[in-house]
């Protein structure tokens, strides 16, 4: 899951260029995430980016339900302790700092999680990483899929899939990085090879 942030992009326009960038590299979430935009003006990139998205890669709006249902996107992201909207056909996502939280988005509907900060980040600055406890923890309390997020590299991808997480997310690592294609690509690849190797451990 590739998680927006406009302003390590230049703006909006280099962050349309920035997903398609990431999309191609294979991202195959995106998450719309820029909390101070205006309903209008984030239902307007939300429409962009499900232009550069359809066909290729699930998108997610962290934000108000109508902008998700406007945008035609795939799903809405929700904050910890939200209430879940009940909506047919729209993926509902909860990020989550604790497994007695996790269990309570599962039991509400939740059909993914995303848990951190795992590492220190640059997008929480002075927060304190939760550790690969956290990804453990979660994963054990809950049976939908578990994204680990908060400073996770290609180079710590290994370590979160054989604490449970099913997949990461970033922001940084991808839009921060110089070339997103390359930094989804490589994101890409440390998956693939960190499934296989737990697939190959259960066997």
């Amino acid at each position: 899951m590739a998680v927006t942030d406009r302003a390590l992009c230049g703006g909006a326009e280099g962050l349309v260029a920035a997903v398609e960038a990431a999309v191609s590299g294979g991202a195959n979430v995106v998450q719309l995430r820029e909390k101070d935009l205006p309903p209008a003006e984030l239902l307007a990139l939300a429409r962009r980016l499900r232009d550069v998205t359809r066909g290729r890669a699930l998108l997610v709006v962290n934000g108000p339900l109508e902008v998700a249902e406007a945008a035609e996107v795939d799903g809405v992201h929700l904050p910890e302790g939200a209430s879940m909207p009940l909506r047919a056909g729209l993926l509902v996502g909860c990020s989550v700092h604790s497994a007695e939280v996790a269990r309570r988005a599962q039991a509400g509907g939740a059909d993914y999680l995303v848990a951190g900060p795992v590492y220190e980040t640059r997008s929480h600055p002075g927060v304190q990483p939760a550790g690969l406890a956290l990804i453990e923890e979660i994963a054990r309390a809950v049976d939908v899929p578990v994204l680990a997020i908060g400073g996770v590299t290609a180079g710590r991808v290994e370590e979160v899939v054989r604490a449970g997480a099913s997949g990461v997310a970033a922001i940084s690592a991808v839009f921060g990085a110089g070339d997103p294609r390359v930094a989804a690509l490589d994101l890409r690849r440390a998956l693939d090879a960190a499934w296989a190797a737990a697939g190959a451990a259960r066997r």
